[in-house]
């Protein structure tokens, strides 16, 4: 990718912010928003001319060897462009290896198969060599926000420590210690009343016997 001049001017004026900061006028910034768009729009383009190229090549390369010269040509082209050789292109380099631009394109196809074998194993052996974190060691922190937050509530959303714990449903709440059983207190006695509880024979008094009738008085017989 090829920029003009005044693209370089722009980019240089870019860079002259980003290094120091300062605030930018109107022209600067249509500036620099229109050289992204160009460098958006030329790297679209790029990608569909390797679209383009890759589909080529495979045609050619079905078509071997009747085809070897056009195949060659493109593959060479193809690794200009960023093109990593598949198997299938080793297989037809070393059919053609009596060729001398086969067999340079070869060695040079099979150097970058094996930069990419050793890539793979380094990205392999990173990710198995970092050590996982278990469950049971991973903290939760409340960060401000979640459902509680957006119902109006102070609760926060929780998150797993470190970072990549992910993510991640809300801690159930323990359950509520059980108090122990209390023993039972002496039962309270009757509380004594302010006034004296009157007796049945106060209430209901006797009685007393009515006096007999008096006797009759003895008749005197009279004298004959």
């Amino acid at each position: 990718m090829a920029f003009g001049v005044e693209e370089l001017r722009v980019l240089r004026r870019a860079l002259a912010l980003a290094l120091h900061p300062r605030t930018a006028s109107a022209e600067d910034v249509q500036d620099c928003l229109r050289l992204a768009d160009s460098l958006d729009e030329a790297m679209c383009e790029g990608a569909r001319l390797r679209a383009f190229l890759v589909a080529d090549l495979a045609r050619y390369r079905d078509a071997l060897p009747g085809t070897a010269a056009g195949y060659l040509a493109l593959l060479e082209e193809a690794l200009g462009a960023g093109y990593r050789p598949n198997p299938d292109d080793l297989a037809a380099l070393r059919a053609l290896r009596g060729n001398p631009t086969a067999a340079a394109l070869l060695d040079r196809c099979q150097r970058l198969a094996e930069q990419d074998v050793r890539a793979r194993l380094a990205r392999g052996t990173a990710r198995r060599a970092a050590p996982a974190v278990p469950a049971s060691r991973t903290r939760l922190l409340a960060l401000p926000g979640g459902l509680s937050a957006a119902s109006g509530g102070s609760g926060g959303a929780l998150v797993g420590a470190p970072a990549e714990a992910s993510a991640e449903q809300p801690e159930k709440p323990a359950p509520p210690a059980k108090k122990p059983a209390e023993k039972p207190g002496p039962v309270p006695a009757d509380p004594k009343p302010s006034r004296p509880i009157p007796t049945p024979g106060e209430v209901f008094p006797r009685r007393k016997p009515a006096p007999p009738p008096p006797a009759n008085p003895p008749q005197q017989l009279a004298a004959g």
